[in-house]
């Protein structure tokens, strides 16, 4: 892998793929106390860098293998960027996807013009049913990460960010099986040798963490990056990350959680968990991050709507600007209006309203209210809690 042969792809795929901005954040720059930009590659027509590495490859087959068709395995945006380009030029692709990948993708997969097929429960497995599948038609295995000419199609980043702002001094770029970060390591440190780059990686799958540094932690278990659920590094990837990258960071998913929500609410863009995963990292770990402009890769925004819609309410739960109140109430007339009306007072909005009257824990004159409330902080929630428990009543709050 060398600058010359990501400049090479950067050719072939010119007008297949967008050059996306590098924007100033101002949000994340103060809460951070970082100079903050965000590379949107959320904004590929795909909704992901995956693109560039599908486009990167299929525009180096020959006649002979763009008829015959491609196969590829994918959790979703390597399928989509495949299945794209493959449409637009005339390949027949195959995409083979683990069991569990979000509708959304899989539909968007189809979309595009690839043909599905479910097989495995692991990008592992799946990748092993790819293989399969390929040596018994003929098609041409695209790998998502461990291949070189992919691997410069996503290296194009690195220049495109060098370029825009060639004063940055840290790149924090997703890590999964390492295509993306392998790519820009090499482009950025061509441009500027002292430029740093991080990677970001789910702690529940220190793939690339565990190739770099001879350590054999577990992988497995619900992510919501599930884009960089990958149990197994590749195999070029990790050479190239052992000589061009300065360190792999872990991140938890709460700090994913808190990454998507707060590129929904501060940043006004969508991003799927592996895409939020750098801004994770600058949450996780800011003294790495402080008084440096630092640039995070803000790889992906296909995330399942319903996700998203949950991981933002989570988030208001855990700021305490929605709670949910269970409280025993005697079963007679007004006992649920003063309830209410200590919430109206305060200026809290019911979202949500459950009285019932036949649990067995409560005596047979009373009833159990839950009701759901949206308010402006921690401090106001503790406001309402205290008048409702002056009025009379013992509030418990349900734990998110």
């Amino acid at each position: 892998m060398s600058a010359e042969s990501i400049q090479a792809a950067r050719t072939r795929t010119a007008g297949l793929v967008a050059v996306t901005p590098t924007l100033h954040s101002l949000a994340l720059s103060q809460l951070s106390g970082a100079e903050v930009y965000v590379k949107y590659e959320n904004m590929q027509h795909t909704g992901s860098f995956k693109t560039r590495g599908a486009a990167a490859k299929l525009t180096t087959l020959t006649d002979a293998q763009k008829k015959a068709g491609v196969i590829a395995m994918s959790a979703g945006n390597h399928a989509q960027g495949v299945a794209f380009h493959a449409g637009r030029l005339g390949i027949p692709a195959t995409i083979v996807m683990p069991k569990g990948t979000p509708f959304n993708k899989m539909r968007k997969t189809r979309d595009y013009g690839g043909t599905v097929v479910l097989e495995g429960d692991t990008l592992t497995e799946a990748a092993a049913a790819a293989r399969r599948i390929g040596a018994e038609r003929g098609l041409a295995f695209i790998h998502p990460y461990d291949d070189e000419d992919v691997i410069a199609g996503q290296g194009v980043i690195g220049f495109e960010i060098m370029e825009a702002h060639p004063d940055a001094e840290l790149i924090i770029v997703p890590v999964g099986g390492g295509g993306l970060i392998a790519g820009i390591a090499v482009a950025a440190k061509s441009v500027k040798p002292g430029v740093g780059i991080l990677g970001a990686e789910s702690a529940l799958y220190p793939s690339m963490k565990n190739a770099i540094s001879n350590q054999h932690a577990p992988s497995g278990g619900a992510t919501v990056a599930e884009g960089i659920a990958v149990a197994d590094a590749g195999t070029l990837t990790t050479a190239i990350v052992k000589s061009c990258v300065d360190d792999v960071l872990l991140v938890s998913e709460a700090n994913l959680e808190r990454a998507i929500s707060m590129y929904a609410g501060a940043g006004k863009t969508v991003a799927e968990g592996a895409g939020a995963a750098p801004l994770a990292a600058l949450l996780q770990y800011p003294d790495r991050v402080k008084g440096k402009k630092v640039v995070l890769v803000l790889s992906g925004g296909n995330i399942d709507p319903r996700l998203l819609s949950s991981i933002l309410m989570r988030d208001l739960v855990r700021a305490g600007q929605v709670l949910t109140l269970s409280i025993a109430l005697p079963d007679r007339p007004g006992s649920l209006e003063a309830i209410t009306a200590i919430c109206a007072s305060e200026g809290a909005n019911v979202i949500e309203v459950s009285h019932r009257r036949l649990g067995l824990d409560l005596a047979a004159s009373a009833a159990r209210l839950d009701i759901t409330i949206e308010t402006r902080d921690q401090d106001h929630a503790a406001q309402i809690i205290g008048k409702i428990r002056a009025a009379g009543f013992e509030p418990t709050v349900h734990e998110p």
